[in-house]
């Protein structure tokens, strides 16, 4: 089953959405503004992924910014990386594509097509 974690007034997220609807594929839509994901979860999906822990976090949002984490990121470790993203889905990356044995963050139609 796909999920994709989701913010409702993300304009990328609806893109990403409908990119799924128009190709008629399955999924099953997660907050990730009230349901983010918790430190497990988000340890699991960064393992799976592949991808540096920096793709996770949304660098373009307002929290991200005020928290200056660009200039804190490099001297937390892993572990306190992945605490602080668990703290407020507004900082993970969107839209969030997690399948059976896949996780993207953000939407790249080609990434999302070979994936899916």
């Amino acid at each position: 089953m796909v999920k994709v974690y989701c913010y409702s007034k993300c304009s990328t997220c609806k893109k990403a959405l409908k990119w799924l609807d128009d190709n008629k594929i399955e999924y099953t839509e997660i907050d990730i503004k009230g349901d983010h994901p918790d430190e497990n979860t988000l340890r699991q999906m960064y393992e799976k992924s592949g991808l540096p822990l920096k793709r996770f976090f949304n660098t373009s949002g307002q929290l991200y910014r005020q928290m200056e984490l660009s200039k804190k990121l490099p001297d937390m470790s892993e572990e306190d990386q992945i605490k602080l993203l668990a703290s407020d889905g507004m900082l993970v990356k969107r839209p969030l594509l997690i399948t059976e044995d896949k996780v993207l963050t953000g939407f790249k139609e080609a990434e999302w097509k070979e994936a899916l």
